[in-house]
């Protein structure tokens, strides 16, 4: 297998230069795993496939999803992408590289977990600061157009809030100079990641039933069906930000009331 990646690898290298490799090909790598993953969510709300799992009852429109995708597609090209080849200098002038050998699998996996670690904190407190009213009103609201998010909402945003909360996802690689293949890894499972937070369905097969400082979609999709200055709920990936400075009250609140009418129910019965 990793004879296979490496062969695979060498054929980047030799074939495209380091600018088209850490620009374009991260660019078209960002596109076709968000695009992929976040499709399939906005034709499950239309056919109504897979209901019982939905979190929110209410649908958006083929309008709105439509002008959603219209939106992302601009916003990409004219916001990620310049901010791709702006940013490669900092990142090879920190010590990014393209060439083989390909890290061990050891390293790769501490810087990711670092960059889960340290985005969350850096995403927390960016996201609470735009919750604060003039923000809210003139940057954050435009991501809160949708109350009853689907997959592709999630990069949905006005443009100073890409680059603001954009930051927290590029920090980690910034500061540590990681190989293009880490920082390929670490795009593709940060997009998997908020994909899924915002994807509106909460399956039995949902990472968060199984990683309790998981946040997930159920947790997220409570941050956006109530108004900005109650919502709580800020952190990316995990909850116990949330959790240590007391911003999930009302989420757990309504968790322990669903609990305890799911129990007095299964009584009656």
């Amino acid at each position: 297998m990793a004879s296979i990646i490496e062969s695979g690898w060498l054929y980047l290298v030799t074939h495209f230069s380091d600018f088209q490799l850490a620009c374009l090909g991260s660019f078209f790598l960002h596109e076709s795993v968000f695009f992929l993953s976040g499709l399939p969510f906005i034709y499950l709300e239309r056919a109504g496939w897979l209901s019982k799992y939905k979190i929110q009852p209410k649908n958006n429109t083929p309008a709105a999803q439509e002008k959603c995708i219209t939106r992302l597609v601009l916003y990409h090209l004219c916001v990620n992408l310049p901010v791709m080849i702006f940013s490669y200098p900092v990142f090879r002038f920190m010590g990014m590289q393209s060439s083989l050998p390909l890290p061990s699998w050891k390293t790769v996996l501490t810087q990711i977990i670092f960059y889960f670690i340290l985005e969350d904190f850096v995403f927390y407190w960016g996201h609470r600061v735009l919750h604060t009213k003039w923000l809210y009103k003139h940057v954050h609201s435009v991501h809160h157009e949708y109350a009853t998010p689907f997959g592709l909402t999630s990069e949905y945003a006005h443009p100073a809030e890409i680059l603001f909360l954009g930051f927290a996802t590029i920090l980690g690689p910034a500061l540590t100079g990681p190989h293009l293949m880490t920082l390929w890894l670490w795009m593709v499972v940060r997009v998997l990641e908020t994909v899924e937070a915002h994807c509106g369905y909460h399956f039995p097969w949902s990472f968060s039933n199984f990683l309790p400082i998981y946040g997930g979609a159920d947790f997220h999709d409570y941050h956006h069906r109530l108004l900005y200055t109650k919502s709580g709920n800020y952190a990316s990936t995990f909850v116990y930000m949330d959790w240590i400075f007391g911003t999930d009250k009302g989420y757990r609140k309504l968790k322990a009331l669903k609990s305890g009418h799911m129990e007095d129910s299964g009584k009656e019965m």
